[in-house]
């Protein structure tokens, strides 16, 4: 999987990692159990502080997304199945929706463009 950060943006590095990565696992290109390459390897690889990759790390960790093994090796957790939305995610996509209302977005179009980017992702058809 090719990791695009870009330096110039707004969003800190970290978060650009994190979403990264997430799409990554959401689309299939990072599989259930694979490693990621170590902290140290990723921050050389992309010329980033090796804190600012340990930061993303940590936040996949708690979200859920990876474990780290003995070796601090990162691995792609299990995806989890069924269940309710995670309260973080439910917070996102009200903030989501918000936006949406400010912007004067009918919740039909809302609705079908939420649904439509799940099953591009889902499928792998990512950007």
């Amino acid at each position: 999987m090719l990791i695009q950060i870009n330096t110039y943006a707004e969003k800190p590095i970290y978060e650009q990692l994190r979403d990264n990565i997430i799409m990554g696992i959401a689309s299939g290109q990072l599989a259930e159990g694979e490693s990621l390459p170590s902290a140290r390897v990723l921050a050389a690889d992309l010329g980033v502080s090796f804190h600012t990759v340990n930061k993303a790390y940590d936040i996949l960790r708690s979200g859920g997304y990876i474990v780290m093994d003995r070796r601090t090796t990162a691995i792609v957790a299990p995806k989890k199945t069924g269940g309710d939305i995670p309260a973080a995610l439910a917070e996102k996509l009200t903030m989501c929706a918000a936006e949406a209302i400010c912007h004067g977005i009918d919740e039909s179009i809302f609705a079908k463009a939420c649904a439509e980017n799940y099953r591009k992702i889902k499928g792998g058809d990512i950007q």
